[in-house]
């Protein structure tokens, strides 16, 4: 059977930050995707960097994973959950993402 991913919508994820909740965001695109403006809050961590740097995301935290449509987040999140962390990846990505930019 496939494994599934929880997820979570991008107007879901602007509501919290909203409403001032500390989130953990990782965007997981390319350099040059990220310049064209990521979420604020967002750690950036391209999906390639992401084994060698696990120890930069915390175990005891959810993160939310972002890419720019939704399926490089989703591998993110299965790979991320087969090493024990707690995700949920933003179904539509970037391409849905109506907040705020940096």
């Amino acid at each position: 059977m496939e494994q599934s991913v929880q997820t979570i919508t991008p107007s879901e994820v602007e509501k919290l930050l909203k409403e001032g909740k500390t989130i953990s965001i990782i965007d997981v695109r390319e350099d040059e995707e990220v310049e064209s403006g990521i979420i604020p809050a967002a750690h950036h961590i391209r999906l390639m960097e992401i084994p060698e740097r696990l120890n930069e995301i915390e175990k005891e935290t959810e993160h939310i994973i972002v890419c720019r449509s939704g399926r490089r987040s989703e591998n993110a999140c299965l790979y991320l959950e087969d090493q024990g962390y707690k995700v949920r990846n933003m179904v539509g990505g970037m391409l849905e993402w109506e907040g705020e930019t940096k």
